[in-house]
């Protein structure tokens, strides 16, 4: 009788090993499927994003959504489609917002436009650099002004692990709502303008020393995608979890 409960006692460890073993790999298992299928889904937002983008960069502009619009401007509808606005020109209220860019750190330059029915629309007027001037100034901006670039959704909040400062000043993101409301700016579009036509990076901004700012045209428009061969690694280390767990569960 103490032979079996000694031969019984000796095999408890080895079973709880192989039961914590199996644990374990259930658990990574199932943590790397979750982490492919999550690359999967973000697989399938990026291509719609690239294709929303290509299919909307390069058509004829069109008049950028008025007020009776607004209501229905999204991400998925409206960013990214070639639009145009007229209107007058605001340079009292001109805003720098920290940007990093092909052309280095510096700030993008926005500047509201008032339309002929009071609307008003934020433009990127594009990168300047931090210690460089606005040129533009009320006097240099009589008269009507034709705006046309991508249409942008406003970016609220700030940037990561920074928030927008209006008391100070201080900017980082092109978050139209608090702009608007720190200058006491209505009715305001829920969206902005990058002005100009993006530019090929590879080809004409490298070693590119603009001679007068702001630069239009920065608009990232071409997007990394990576997601397949994530999901595909991600997968591939479910199945060796699988595999080495059996392995040695048999073993």
């Amino acid at each position: 009788m103490n032979d079996v409960l000694k031969t019984q006692s000796m095999r408890a460890p080895g079973s709880v090993k192989k039961l914590l073993g199996f644990v374990l790999g259930a658990f990574f298992f199932a943590a790397f499927c979750a982490l492919g299928t999550w690359q999967v889904y973000r697989l399938d937002y990026k291509l719609d994003l690239i294709h929303r983008v290509e299919s909307r960069v390069h058509a004829q502009p069109v008049d950028a959504p008025a007020q009776h619009e607004w209501p229905a401007v999204s991400r998925e509808t409206h960013e990214y489609l070639n639009v145009k606005v007229q209107g007058e020109l605001l340079p009292r209220y001109s805003t720098r917002v920290q940007a990093t860019t092909a052309l280095g750190a510096g700030h993008w330059l926005m500047t509201p436009l008032r339309n002929a029915a009071g609307e008003i629309v934020w433009i990127n007027r594009g990168y300047i650099p931090p210690d460089q001037p606005d040129p533009m100034t009320a006097e240099n901006t009589q008269g009507k002004f034709e705006a046309r670039g991508l249409l942008r959704i406003s970016e609220a909040g700030g940037a990561f692990l920074r928030k927008n400062d209006p008391a100070g000043n201080r900017w980082y993101s092109r978050d139209i709502t608090a702009l608007s409301t720190h200058h006491g700016l209505q009715p305001v579009a829920p969206y902005f303008i990058d002005a100009g036509t993006p530019r090929n990076l590879g080809e004409e901004i490298t070693g590119f020393t603009p001679k007068t700012y702001p630069v239009d045209g920065l608009t990232v428009i071409k997007f990394h995608n990576s997601h397949l061969v994530y999901a595909i690694t991600w997968y591939a280390l479910a199945l060796m979890v699988a595999g080495v767990t059996v392995w040695l569960h048999k073993k």
